[in-house]
């Protein structure tokens, strides 16, 4: 097939590229390498598969809709899976106006594209930052979602929204992957596993906040892009089942489809700060922190409609995963 990546220079995105060229796509890739953590990493990412035949790359941002609706016309995408976006909650606090850009423009760039050149489907990433203010746990796609606590949150609900009135009005299939905390080899620098291990290596304090009481269903990038490339090949379809009366959030009576995809195990934060100082080999000072403003204390994802409708079935263990995150990050910090 031929598949548009946006985001294909971060951390999903490079992983998701990769396995689309070993099963032979052809993939197009955008990015618009922008300074929001270290660009060199991003770089580091890209030149894993730049050279390959079957990639192409540009460097462009989602929300100029000249440059989106060129790439559209020239490549031709049959498939699009939408990952680039702006990320991180405590960023939105700072900068509201560059989600705004990415996030809300940049997507609805990205649904008229799709809609003029009659894509057989688009995936786009969610978040479980939506789930917001609520505390019942597992999240379920059936949950309401109305409570969110960071612009970045705001924009993912934005983001589905958009995407039900697309396939309504236009017959758009659409499938949006609520991603929840998603780690491993060449992560963001800005998320915990980087942070917590960078100040490990270093022998500094770590900040803990909510006071050590968090948990995160950590899930490996692995297991994340098997379940996207399941996604990506069942394209969305109407619910039969559908009740108007009896709205379900998941599912639509048009190809619509929302997911949640995650490890179903929640961590303890603190459980994984000890695997990445076991897997480091030294351990340092926890100070334990209030929780901060735009946060969480969990998350905990229902998987089943992935499982039953794709057969998601995610497989490295938090002590694998933390194993395999640390190899790398020694390796590529030339670590001894």
């Amino acid at each position: 097939m031929r598949v548009l990546v946006t985001g294909s220079a971060g951390f999903i995105g490079a992983a998701l590229t990769e396995r689309l060229l070993a099963r032979g796509d052809q993939v197009h890739g955008i990015d618009n390498h922008n300074d929001y953590y270290d660009p060199s990493l991003k770089e580091a990412r890209l030149a894993r598969f730049a050279e390959h035949p079957n990639y192409t790359h540009l460097r462009g941002d989602l929300a100029d809709a000249e440059v989106v609706n060129q790439v559209f016309h020239d490549f031709r995408p049959q498939r699009v899976v939408n990952l680039a976006a702006q990320a991180g909650v405590r960023y939105s606090l700072k900068n509201p106006h560059a989600y705004v850009q990415s996030n809300l423009v940049g997507f609805v760039n990205i649904l008229e594209a799709c809609r003029h050149h009659k894509v057989e489907h688009l995936v786009y990433a969610s978040s479980s930052s939506v789930y917001g203010a609520n505390r019942k746990l597992p999240f379920a796609v059936e949950d309401a979602v109305d409570h969110p606590v960071s612009l970045y949150a705001a924009s993912k609900k934005a983001n589905e929204l958009m995407a039900h009135t697309y396939s309504h009005l236009y017959d758009l299939p659409t499938t949006g992957l609520r991603f929840f905390t998603v780690y491993g080899p060449w992560g963001r620098p800005d998320m915990s596993p980087i942070l917590f291990a960078d100040r490990i290596v270093r022998g500094e304090p770590l900040d803990v906040f909510n006071h050590g009481n968090h948990s995160r269903d950590f899930t490996y990038v692995d297991d994340i892009v098997e379940g996207v490339i399941r996604t990506l090949d069942h394209v969305a379809q109407p619910d039969p089942a559908y009740d108007a009366t009896l709205p379900n959030p998941g599912t639509s009576s048009v190809p619509y489809r929302l997911y949640n995809i995650g490890n179903d195990q929640p961590v303890p934060l603190l459980h994984f700060i000890e695997l990445m100082e076991r897997n480091l080999g030294r351990t340092v000072e926890k100070r334990l922190l209030p929780m901060q403003p735009g946060d969480v204390p969990d998350t905990w994802a229902d998987v089943s409609a992935l499982r039953r409708d794709v057969g998601y079935a995610p497989n490295t263990s938090i002590e694998e995963g933390v194993a395999k995150f640390v190899a790398w990050y020694r390796q590529y910090h030339r670590l001894a």
